[in-house]
């Protein structure tokens, strides 16, 4: 597909999407924008953009994963750069938005980050947000500005579809990600299972169950982020106990922090497949880890709204 750009367009990355960026960058056909990002001895951050950006129509690319706090300090400051430096819009493309999951008050006198980091970026000047699977649905609500929310969800089908698997049964780990495996489920043709774990008392011991049918067949557990992998591994073990064939495991979002990586390679999982809205360092890939790129959904999306066209047809 050719994606038609005007003279004043400019695509940015910062330290967390350098890779990813240049991916888009090619897809597009443009140039990633000049600038740079540098310390003071104290570790303030200090950004020069390179290039004049006057009256030019910005996309800034750049998830929020750890080091998050870093990350968007990064964000806000180049925001605040284009503003002044006379940019007419600002958009910000963030692959991976954090604090995703502090989007409501589970108990007394806690924060509602997602929406603090959602004042933060509007603050600065922000005019649209493009981002990839929300943890909850309820933040694009909690912007007062455009927000377009992409699935990878059709990148992931295309995989499994590829594969060719027999008797599939799509499995959300948990409850809340039943939407999500539907989704799936349906491009698959396939039936969903989930697995439902709970505690009869307060100090009693968790009581984790599987419903629906996963006796024979393979199963392809889905969630929008893996983080310490806990949920994922746990779910593959129940699986198997369950006489599962052979356990997958997908997500957008590949944290990864702490064990995950070492629990994920001692589990039954046979293939976890992600997507790159986190880059991931060398240390967090291993064998069984399949990475696909957003950079052509990305792409179609930014390529959309610059020339004024329906992004609808990108959110399933």
């Amino acid at each position: 597909m050719a994606f038609q750009l005007n003279e004043k367009f400019r695509l940015f990355a910062l330290n967390s999407t350098p890779e990813l960026t240049a991916e888009i960058a090619a897809v597009l056909n443009c140039e990633v924008g000049s600038s740079a990002v540098t310390k003071f001895s104290d570790g303030e951050i200090q950004i020069n953009i390179q290039e004049s950006v006057r009256g030019c129509e910005v996309y800034v690319v750049q998830s929020t994963q750890q080091p998050g706090n870093e990350y968007i300090m990064e964000l806000l400051i180049m925001i605040d750069a284009l503003r002044r430096a006379s940019a007419k819009t600002i958009n910000v493309v963030i692959p991976y938005y954090g604090y995703a999951r502090q989007d409501r008050k589970a108990r007394a006198r806690e924060p509602i980050t997602a929406k603090l980091i959602a004042n933060l970026l509007e603050a600065a000047g922000v005019d649209r947000i493009i981002s990839v699977d929300l943890h909850a649905a309820q933040i694009q609500g909690f912007f007062d500005i455009p927000v377009d929310q992409l699935t990878g969800i059709p990148i992931l089908y295309e995989h499994f579809r590829q594969k060719e698997l027999a008797d599939v049964v799509v499995v959300a780990p948990n409850t809340s990600g039943l939407v999500r495996a539907r989704r799936l489920a349906s491009r698959l043709n396939a039936p969903i299972a989930f697995v439902d774990k709970r505690r009869p008392k307060p100090d009693a011991p968790q009581i984790v169950n599987v419903v629906g049918e996963v006796k024979g067949k393979n199963a392809i557990i889905i969630d929008d982020l893996i983080d310490t992998g806990g949920t994922v591994t746990l779910a593959s073990a129940v699986l198997m106990e369950h006489g599962a064939e052979s356990v997958y495991a997908c997500c957008t979002h590949p944290v990864l922090s702490g064990p995950a990586v070492e629990w994920i390679e001692a589990s039954a999982i046979k293939e976890i497949v992600v997507t790159n809205t986190i880059e991931l360092p060398e240390e967090k890939k291993f064998e069984r880890l399949t990475v696909l790129s957003v950079a052509p959904l990305l792409a179609d999306a930014i390529s959309r709204v610059h020339n004024q066209q329906s992004v609808s047809v990108l959110f399933d």
